[in-house]
C-alpha cells in the first residue's frame, strides 16, 4: 500500500465493467456506483469500441468467456495501442484454475478474481490497483516533464556553445580579414572527411555521429590563436621571413592556451572544447613528425587535428592570397595526394580522393570569389544531369 504522501486516486475515478452476463453488470453496478463512475459493456466489441472513442477508463473490469471476442483478445488489443496500454485490467471469471490465472496475468491482467465475486475482495483489489495506477501515472508524468526539460537545457547548451564558437571565431576574423570565408570551408570539409571515414575499421569507434557534431562545431576555432599575433606578421602583405613564420607557428599554443583558461575559468572540461583544443593545438602536426608544436606523428595526432590538417592545406591551397594565385582543384588534389603518408594519415587522404567533388562543391559554395557562382551553377547543372 501507498503511504499518504503518494498521488491520490482521481476523485471518482471511473471502471468500465466489461462482461456478457446481465445479472454480472447488475450485482457490479450496485456494489461500485457510490464509489466510482462506471462504464458497463455487455460484449468485448462494445467496451472496445467505447474505450477507443470517449475518454479512457483508469481501471477495467474484464470477462474472460464471452461470445464473438474472449477477454484475452480485448486485453491484446488494448496492450498493442499505445493509447490504452496502462490501463489495468483485472480478469473476473469463472475460470478457477491455476493454469487458468497464470495465462491470464501472463498476458498482461494486474489481478485475477474468480467468480462468484466476493464483494470485499474485489472492492480492495480494486482500490489497490487504482493506487498502483495512481503512483505509475505520477511517475511517467514527471518523468515526461524531466524529459521536456532535459531537452530545454540541452538546446540552452547547444545555444551557449554555438554562441561561443561564434564570438570567438569573429574576433578571429576580425584580426585576419583575408581569409573571407576560409572557417565555413574548413568546417564543411572536415564534416565530409569525417562522415567519409565513419565505416572505416580505424575510425568508427571514435567517429559518432555526437563526436562528428562536435568536431564540426569546434573547427571554426582551429586558428583562433592568430589573435595573439602581432599585425605586423599576421597582417604582412607577403611571404614571412624564417623568424616571422617562427613566431606565426605560436599560434597553435596560443589557441590551446586560450581555450584552456576558458575550461579553467568554467572549472570543468567541456565536450567541445576539447576537440577545440586538439584541433586548435595538433592541426599544423604531420604524419611524419615533421610538423609544429610538438613534432607528434602517426596515430599520436588527435583525429581531429588529423582531418584539419587535410581540409586546412586544401583550403590554402585553392584560395587567393596576396602573394599567390588561387590553385586549381585538380593541382591542390594532387600535391593532397603526394602528401599521403608523409603529411596527411594516409586513409584521411585516400578518403579526401573518395569525396573530392564534394570538397570542390563546398569550395564553390562558399567561394570568396564572385565569379567562381557561375562554375558552381555548371556543376549543379552538371550533377542533376548525371543524377537523371
Amino acid at each position: 500500500m501507498l503511504n499518504s504522501n503518494s498521488p491520490p486516486i482521481p476523485l471518482q475515478a471511473t471502471i468500465m465493467v466489461v462482461d456478457d452476463t446481465p445479472d454480472i453488470l447488475i450485482q457490479i453496478s450496485e456494489l461500485l456506483k457510490d464509489k466510482y463512475k462506471l462504464k458497463l459493456a455487455n460484449s468485448a466489441r462494445t467496451a472496445l469500441r467505447h474505450i477507443n472513442d470517449n475518454i479512457k477508463p483508469d481501471l477495467i473490469l474484464l470477462d474472460i468467456m464471452m461470445p464473438e471476442m474472449s477477454g484475452y483478445d480485448v486485453i491484446r488489443e488494448l496492450k498493442n495501442n499505445i493509447e490504452t496500454k496502462d490501463i489495468p485490467v483485472i480478469f473476473l471469471t469463472a475460470m478457477t484454475s491455476v493454469e487458468d490465472e497464470k495465462r491470464g496475468l501472463e498476458s498482461g491482467a494486474v489481478d485475477y478474481i474468480t467468480k462468484p465475486i466476493s464483494p470485499a475482495v474485489m472492492e480492495a483489489r480494486i482500490k489497490t490497483h487504482l493506487e498502483n495506477k495512481a503512483a505509475a501515472d505520477f511517475i511517467r508524468n514527471k518523468n515526461t516533464y524531466l524529459e521536456a526539460e532535459i531537452k530545454e537545457r540541452t538546446k540552452a547548451m547547444e545555444a551557449i556553445q554555438d554562441v561561443t564558437i561564434f564570438t570567438m571565431t569573429s574576433l578571429a576574423e576580425t584580426r585576419d580579414l583575408e581569409t573571407g570565408n576560409h572557417i565555413q570551408r574548413t568546417q564543411q570539409y572536415i564534416k565530409a572527411l569525417a562522415l567519409e571515414l565513419q565505416p572505416h575499421p580505424r575510425f568508427n569507434d571514435f567517429l559518432s555521429q555526437q563526436n562528428i557534431e562536435l568536431i564540426f562545431k569546434s573547427a571554426p576555432l582551429h586558428d583562433i590563436g592568430k589573435v595573439g599575433i602581432p599585425d605586423r606578421i599576421l597582417l604582412k602583405p607577403g611571404r614571412l621571413t624564417v623568424d616571422e613564420f617562427e613566431i606565426m607557428k605560436t599560434h597553435t599554443t596560443i589557441g590551446y592556451n586560450a581555450i584552456v583558461k576558458a575550461e579553467e575559468h568554467l572549472g570543468t572540461q567541456v565536450d567541445f572544447l576539447q576537440f577545440a583544443k586538439e584541433i586548435a593545438y595538433y592541426h599544423q602536426e604531420k604524419w611524419d613528425g615533421s610538423g609544429y608544436p610538438t613534432g607528434a606523428s602517426g596515430d599520436d595526432i588527435p583525429v581531429s587535428a588529423r582531418l584539419m590538417a587535410l581540409a586546412d592545406v586544401y583550403d590554402a591551397l585553392i584560395s587567393r592570397r596576396v602573394y599567390k594565385e588561387p590553385m586549381p582543384h585538380e593541382k591542390a588534389k594532387q600535391i593532397i595526394v603526394e602528401g599521403r603518408g608523409t603529411h596527411f594519415d594516409p586513409d584521411v587522404v585516400d578518403a579526401f580522393c573518395a569525396i573530392d567533388q564534394t570538397f570542390y562543391t563546398i569550395a564553390l559554395t562558399y567561394s570568396d570569389n564572385e565569379k567562381d557562382l557561375d562554375e558552381k551553377s555548371t556543376l549543379i547543372k552538371i550533377t542533376l544531369g548525371n543524377q537523371t
